[in-house]
């Protein structure tokens, strides 16, 4: 579960002005913040700042009507009205209460699976659950509707991950990008539509 410690051992502080430090920082220097800013089962701080990156991202997709849409069936559920205020209310909760931590927590869990075969000297699950959180920084701008930006800044987020999981989990870089491939994919390819602004 996901519990909030009063005093980590490092990690972040709390606040809007800390989440906009921590953006700044992971975006100029992610070594010194992963290294400093993500601690020990501590995962509540980095998955606010995920979700409200995720919030951002989609946000801006509402604002321009810019939604993704997989062929034959639309991102929106049908019981979602059309337009209007409830349509954004129901998408915002979805995405911040259910879909973006669940995605957080299932992409960590299969980097931890990678983790076992690469890193056998890696920090917890609570930790890399937070570096997922952390490395959405750039997708922030994912909710500007120009397809070579998103592109960029998923593939930002993707080198961010690998930057973090090396960092944190006492790695190489070429271990660190093996164990955060199919992570990097889930999260950045598809939840943020790296995959779909390259035409993939």
């Amino acid at each position: 579960m996901t519990t909030w410690v009063e005093d980590p051992e490092g990690g972040r502080d709390r606040g809007p002005r800390a989440l906009a430090r921590a953006w700044a920082e992971v975006m100029i220097r992610p070594r010194r913040f992963f290294r400093n800013g993500v601690a020990p089962a501590d995962q509540a701080p980095g998955l606010i700042f995920g979700v409200l990156v995720a919030l951002g991202a989609v946000g801006g997709r509402l604002a321009t009507g810019d939604l993704p849409n997989f062929q034959t069936v639309d991102a929106i559920p049908p019981f979602v009205p059309e337009a209007g205020a409830v349509r954004v209310l129901l998408v915002l909760m979805g995405v911040g209460l259910f879909l973006a931590p669940a995605t957080f927590h299932f992409a960590a869990a299969i980097e931890t699976v990678g983790l076992t075969l690469v890193a056998p000297d890696r920090a917890g699950v609570s930790e890399t659950v937070q570096l997922i959180a952390y490395a959405t920084a750039p997708c922030l701008l994912t909710a500007i509707p120009w397809a070579p930006l998103r592109v960029a800044c998923c593939l930002y987020g993707a080198g961010l991950l690998v930057v973090g999981t090396a960092v944190r989990h006492r790695t190489t870089i070429p271990r660190a990008a093996l164990a955060a491939a199919l992570p990097a994919a889930i999260v950045f390819g598809y939840g943020f539509g790296g995959f779909a602004a390259a035409g993939l």
